[in-house]
């Protein structure tokens, strides 16, 4: 009996975790891609797996049904990963209240706990103790280098599972159960379309009908932390509470959004806010702005690293804050509100796309929970 077969546009996070849920489910999976390797924004982020970000309920649960699946499959292929946490760290009263409600309300579903100044120095070196109020501390955020992983990951799919890569390969044309790149086709029962670019060129009405627009983002690097040293968990400002909607139950979190909007007016404007993060190498990404736009400037912009750094020294006291890479990335998110799309564009073609900057976090749950809808 011949195994039902599936045809997966795209190996980024989301190409890649939808070929994982069809894989164990007993599908013959192909995957093309239009470059050699991912290089989209699937490895352009700090390579954060990161549940606090998510409110509590559905998306939390996925967050973390997510974050089961990437420690598995990082065990399982040898890949690097750090099961850190995080620090969300409070220099202003109003800042730890915050953190005070958001404890209140998650720590009986989330590994949470509010943390003294004191008790927050011990998990981490790299804090700023001047003018410390207290820490957020929670158990659940995981770090992998992504620009290591994602290729990893696609040479696991297909070692354990045959899937089968066609690399630098752009679907031009899908029709049914075919696509089409130039003049050659390939054919198979299921086909999803899983990158953005593809999204936009194959269904461009569809694209444009669904109120998607593009965040770019910036992000630096840091040199490799002296003699081994590490900064424990990741570290985040707390512009960091206004950005992230698994902070939205905070009661008081609208008095801080005001007045960040007078002390941090122009952060605000560019989307900034400030998180670090330690690789395997020691090195340690910065990062990040959020402009919002169809097109993008393709250069940085200097000013916004100078911002993002500048409001790094309030809350870390690193080793070496050397820059050695710089970069952006850029995302598709839905203008409506909506954490994904998910759609059936054509008879067996389903999208999907549209995570909105949580494709680390989110891909890995969202696509078993997609997979499993339409098979099991």
């Amino acid at each position: 009996m011949n195994k039902p077969s599936a045809i997966v546009i795209g190996a980024g996070i989301v190409g890649l975790a939808t070929a994982r849920a069809l894989a164990i489910r007993g599908y013959q999976v192909t995957i093309f891609e239009r470059n050699e390797r991912a290089v989209g924004a699937s490895i352009r982020n700090f390579g954060m797996v990161w549940p606090i970000g998510q409110p509590t309920g559905p998306l939390f649960d996925r967050a973390m049904l997510s974050r089961r699946i990437w420690k598995e499959i990082c065990m399982e292929a040898g890949i690097w990963h750090d099961e850190v946490g995080s620090l969300h760290l409070a220099y202003h009263h109003d800042e730890l209240q915050v953190l005070e409600e958001y404890v209140t309300i998650n720590q009986a579903y989330r590994d949470c706990a509010l943390l003294s100044p004191a008790d927050a120095l011990k998990k981490s070196e790299g804090i700023n103790p001047d003018g410390l109020k207290g820490a957020l501390w929670s158990g659940n955020e995981m770090i992998v280098e992504a620009r290591v992983a994602i290729g990893k990951i696609a040479e696991h799919l297909a070692e354990k599972y045959g899937v089968k890569f066609y690399w630098n390969t752009a679907i031009s044309h899908v029709e049914k159960s075919i696509v089409k790149s130039g003049n050659n086709s390939w054919q198979a029962d299921e086909i999803f379309v899983c990158s953005g670019a593809e999204f936009e060129t194959l269904y461009p009405e569809l694209f444009r009908s669904f109120g998607i627009t593009k965040c770019k983002l910036q992000m630096l690097r840091f040199a490799a932390q002296p003699e081994n040293w590490r900064i424990g968990p990741a570290l985040c400002g707390s512009l960091s509470l206004i950005h992230y909607p698994g902070f939205q139950a905070a009661p008081s979190l609208p008095e801080l959004r005001k007045r960040y909007e007078g002390d941090y007016a122009e952060y605000l404007k560019w989307g900034i806010h400030v998180m670090a993060a330690q690789n395997h190498n020691g090195e340690i990404t910065i990062g990040d702005s959020h402009e919002y736009g169809l097109v993008h400037d393709p250069f940085d912009r200097d000013f916004i690293n100078e911002m993002i750094l500048k409001y790094l020294k309030t809350f870390t006291a690193l080793k070496d804050t050397r820059v050695i890479q710089t970069w952006n990335g850029i995302y598709p998110k839905m203008t409506g509100g909506q954490t994904e799309v998910v759609w059936q564009a054509e008879p067996n073609v389903t999208i999907i796309n549209g995570l909105g900057g949580n494709g680390m976090t989110l891909s890995f749950g969202l696509c078993e929970q997609v997979i499993a809808s339409k098979f099991d």
